[in-house]
């Protein structure tokens, strides 16, 4: 049995591989019960403080244990950051020969197939995107893995990367002329041959639970799963376990045909025809929402003047276009797979329009420029339960922020953990920061309830001060974009108004690793932003030193996934808002607080202006589960502590 005590001691290999690293006793004990959870094909569900070093606490006794393990991440950052530093430091450490692979999703990897077909086509809405897609055949003719990451050079959300990249529709697989080159496939091959595969939670519930090809074979395989982020995984599931078909899908494949059309089967009008009709019938279904965005349940759409009529609309232009398709396909691998994806894309939407029995939550979204039809279920635990039952081995599920308190049984329920035969291992271990000393919670007094007219007036004019007095260096983060456009507006107005030189940053102006990069090396500035910036963000150090908190994020309640989820659970006899949405808004709000202290040498103050946190019984849940920072409910005391701090290093004074 491996001595972890050793392995992460003051003279272990840690030590002595790693500049920097110190033990931890909450970082040993976390290990030792990891190493035994695999060793037994146990489930362990832990929740690790911020600074116990939970990465190397499951790499160590992974790479120790021998056997297959799949890594599964709640990002593709925080993939990458395992892969191509965490993973080689402990193994370089531990000297163990152990392979590893790195597979995400096949929209990140370069396919040779539509990157020459594009590029012969060269139909681009700007002259960027032309530029762009150069740069990526260039990329492609000079990289072993076709990873975009590595592509610095071009944009992560730049339009080529639509032409340069498969779809799990627009895949030929084994037909396609360019297989031997295909980076997925060989993405795949050195995941199955690895002993470690980091992978991300999208592609593991996308590619195993769905068992799509190729990547089905992993998951039989492997002796042990280990989710970090673990926190996300009941709403990743719930997007794949259910069925989606969108307004975009019906564009996409439809211009795909046309092109094949063009290229293997010119003479047949008739497919050029109903490829044009399938497009006008998708576009009229989004154009009977007009300009909003917006989520609502099956009942709410059908509501809408159109609505209905234009949904069997599209499903009698996709039987058409699927007709005549029928009667091309085999004049190319290219028409045959566009077949493929219209008999599925007709199926989800009888589906959708004729659900039967089963429990799903049946609801619209509505996008700028598309829309989606969504069939979600009502509960993933049975499902789950199924995976977990599959075959022996460990599973270990481990964030920051999983427990109410030391109590995981909401999130037990959510993933039918919680009727397991042995129940699951829980255990939870603090941060080792010393939060009494380091932060400062702040609960402002006097503000109106959330609901007011002019509750976010209030929250914008508590941050100024504190803004004031940090010098910058602070998050404001939202609950809704409406509210993160308005409080960026008020501050905007009240710094100008003082004469603060403060660079104000806003989500939405750039993606959100340009808009951390620029807030790193500003070192002074305020970025504002909504829910996507209250997890999986890392600004160590003294570019950030306040973070403000407009609300308790509860879920709207007009959401139609939680609706449904609600109304269920009252059927059940249980409370929905005790069950469901109070821990996972305290898991949401230990999630925001963790932006703030990231180092044994961080320093700052959290202020969440919302003041049902101390006046209602339901908020001292969420008071309670937060870190045990020092608490102050006085303005002064606040703008002290920020005033005590070390000034921002460097100056990015005047904007960016």
């Amino acid at each position: 049995m491996t001595d972890f005590a050793h392995v992460f001691s003051t003279e272990g290999p840690l030590v002595q591989a790693i500049p920097g690293y110190r033990p931890r006793p909450q970082q040993i004990e976390m290990a030792e019960k990891i190493g035994a959870a695999i060793r037994s094909h146990g489930v362990l569900v832990a929740e690790a403080g911020t600074g116990t070093g939970k990465t190397f606490a499951y790499l160590v006794p992974a790479l120790l244990a021998g056997g297959k393990v799949i890594v599964s991440t709640g990002t593709k950052t925080l993939q990458d950051q395992l892969f191509n530093r965490d993973l080689p430091t402990v193994r370089a450490a531990l000297k163990v020969p152990v392979s590893i692979a790195l597979l995400k999703g096949r929209a990140n990897y370069v396919c040779p197939y539509h990157l020459a077909r594009n590029a012969r086509d060269g139909r681009f809405l700007t002259a960027q995107d032309a530029a762009d897609l150069r740069a990526i055949a260039r990329f492609a003719d000079r990289t072993q893995t076709g990873d975009k990451a590595e592509c610095t050079e071009v944009r992560e959300d730049s339009a080529a990367w639509l032409a340069a990249t498969s779809t799990r529709d627009n895949c030929l697989g084994q037909d396609c002329p360019d297989v031997k080159e295909c980076f997925v496939m060989n993405a795949r091959r050195n995941a199955m041959d690895a002993d470690v595969v980091v992978v991300n939670h999208h592609l593991f519930f996308a590619d195993v639970m769905l068992r799509d090809e190729g990547m089905g074979e992993l998951l039989p395989a492997c002796n042990a799963v280990i989710f970090d982020e673990a926190h996300q995984l009941p709403e990743t599931a719930s997007l794949f376990f259910g069925e989606s078909v969108s307004t975009a899908q019906v564009l996409e494949l439809a211009r795909d045909t046309r092109s094949e059309t063009v290229a293997a089967a010119r003479d047949c009008v008739a497919m050029i025809d109903e490829s044009r009709n399938l497009e006008k019938a998708a576009r009229d279904l989004r154009l009977v929402f007009g300009a909003e965005s917006a989520r609502l349940s099956a009942a709410q759409a059908a509501e809408r003047q159109g609505f209905e009529v234009q949904v069997d609309a599209l499903a009698a232009a996709l039987q058409k276009f699927e007709a005549v398709l029928e009667t091309q396909a085999e004049r190319s691998e290219g028409l045959a797979n566009c077949l493929r994806r219209s008999q599925e894309m007709g199926e989800r939407l009888n589906n959708w329009q004729n659900p039967g029995e089963k429990d799903l939550i049946r609801w619209v979204e509505v996008f700028a420029h598309s829309m989606a039809l969504n069939a979600t279920p009502l509960h993933v635990s049975d499902v789950f339960k199924r995976q977990l039952e599959a075959q022996p081995r460990a599973w270990i599920f481990t964030s920051a922020t999983l427990a109410v308190g030391r109590d995981f049984g909401h999130y037990c329920r959510e993933l039918g953990l919680a009727w397991m035969d042995p129940p699951p291992d829980t255990a939870v271990w603090g941060s080792p920061f010393d939060y009494g000393e380091q932060a400062l919670l702040y609960s402002p007094q006097n503000m109106p309830d959330p609901n007011a007219p002019d509750y976010i007036e209030r929250v914008a004019r508590t941050a100024l001060p504190l803004i004031r007095a940090a010098q910058g260096r602070a998050f404001v983060l939202c609950t809704s974009l409406r509210a993160m456009r308005r409080v960026h507006e008020l501050i905007a107005q009240g710094l100008e108004g003082s004469g603060d030189k403060l660079p104000l940053l806003l989500q939405g102006e750039g993606s959100r690793t340009e808009l951390l990069e620029r807030f790193r090396r500003l070192g002074n500035a305020v970025l504002v932003a909504s829910q996507s910036f209250w997890e999986g963000v890392d600004v160590p150090g003294d570019a950030l030193s306040l973070v403000v908190i407009d609300k308790l994020p509860f879920a709207p309640p007009d959401d139609p996934v939680l609706a449904a989820r609600v109304e269920h659970m009252q059927k059940q006899g249980l409370s929905p808002f005790i069950h469901h949405q109070l821990p996972r808004a305290v898991i949401n709000m230990k999630q925001g607080a963790g932006r703030l202290i990231r180092t044994e040498c961080d320093r700052g103050v959290l202020c969440i202006c919302d003041p049902r946190m101390i006046e209602k019984s339901y908020g001292k849940v969420v008071w309670r589960s937060l870190p045990p920072m020092r608490r102050t409910r006085v303005e002064a005391d606040a703008v002290a502590f920020l005033e005590a701090l070390p000034p921002p290093k460097g100056s990015g004074a005047g904007g960016d």
